[in-house]
């Protein structure tokens, strides 16, 4: 289905206030068709029952021209169809007149999103349905931001991880939106669940050895937590490529929260902490074995005292004990002889 823009239509005043004269007109005919049909000649009288009929029947049917009056506001369109057949599209603000016999069609009128300009006031959930009298046939053009419910979804590891995405997202072919799928919004939302699912298997939640995240055969360091922008890209792309036959574009994708689910969350910090206070214990051996050999170097230097092989491993052990200690050492004074 390709998209037909309706052209040299915005003629809505002029026809609104041709419609409202002929009422006027309408009702003075019908007041002197009275005046006529209570004359005596029966000319007079022939033409005022004709003028009368005429005049009541536009007064009783004369509103069916008012529904072919159409406004739409910027970043707005009207999809059109006439008995059942796609006669175009409306696109662009102002006041325009079309044939009154053609209907708006928007499927996803009805249903709201999580989303930004499209969400229910108390509503959770992903999709809620609100009454038809709320809700317009006219179909946002506008950069609308999805917020896609959290989902929980084993990483490359298994392990199971809690995350959440919002999608920049815009109509760009009306007929496409509205005839190829049956309801595009709620499409859009199960293509952004399925997308997410596939990409988040691939990578693990942290840096982990030996995992390959490219395809490419060669082990890297990508990861969720560490590779946002390069995850949030390919889930990005990843929709695009089903939402495209539904006249969608994705404008972005990112990120907005991440975690693990909430029965490893505990073990996994336990994990992390452990990590942690490891490298941070090598730093500070590395630290200290360079001073104790700084140490060393000065005092054979500036032969300020000559140790043996012994003395030099007790002197050593002290400043590993006082260096790599937790805990502030307890200085002993020694007054006597070192040996």
């Amino acid at each position: 289905m390709e998209e037909k823009i309706i052209k040299g239509h915005k003629n809505g005043m002029a026809m609104l206030l041709l419609i409202l004269a002929l009422y006027i007109i309408a009702v003075v005919g019908t007041i002197l068709g009275v005046a006529m049909t209570e004359a005596g000649r029966v000319l007079v009288v022939f033409g005022g029952v004709a003028l009368l009929v005429v005049c009541i029947a536009w007064l009783v049917l004369g509103w069916i021209f008012l529904c072919g009056l159409k406004v739409l506001k910027p970043q707005e369109a009207l999809v059109l169809t006439l008995f059942g057949k796609y006669v175009g599209t409306l696109k662009g603000e102002g006041f325009y007149y079309v044939n009154p016999f053609c209907s708006g069609v928007n499927p996803a009128a009805k249903t709201r999103l999580n989303q930004s300009g499209d969400v229910d006031g108390g509503g959770k959930g992903v999709s809620v349905k609100v009454d038809a009298e709320t809700a317009g046939k006219r179909i946002s053009l506008k950069i609308m931001t999805l917020n896609n419910n959290r989902q929980k979804i084993n990483d490359c590891l298994g392990n199971p991880v809690e995350i959440g995405i919002a999608v920049m997202w815009r109509v760009v072919d009306t007929a496409k939106a509205v005839f190829d799928v049956d309801n595009y919004k709620e499409y859009l939302s199960l293509q952004c669940d399925s997308a997410l699912r596939n990409i988040v298997r691939i990578y693990p939640y942290d840096v982990a050895p030996n995992v390959d995240t490219t395809g490419d055969g060669i082990a890297d360091e990508g990861s969720l937590r560490g590779s946002s922008e390069v995850v949030a890209g390919r889930i990005k792309d990843e929709i695009q490529s089903k939402v495209a036959q539904a006249g969608l574009e994705i404008i972005e994708a990112r990120i907005t929260y991440l975690a693990y689910a909430p029965e490893i969350a505990a073990v996994m910090l336990q994990r992390q902490q452990a990590s942690a206070i490891i490298d941070a214990r090598k730093m500070i051996v590395d630290g200290a074995v360079g001073m104790v050999e700084m140490a060393l170097e000065r005092l054979s230097e500036k032969q300020v005292v000559e140790l043996d092989e012994e003395r030099k491993a007790a002197m050593v052990s002290n400043l590993l004990v006082v260096l790599c200690g937790n805990r502030d050492a307890q200085p002993v004074v020694n007054s006597g002889s070192l040996y």
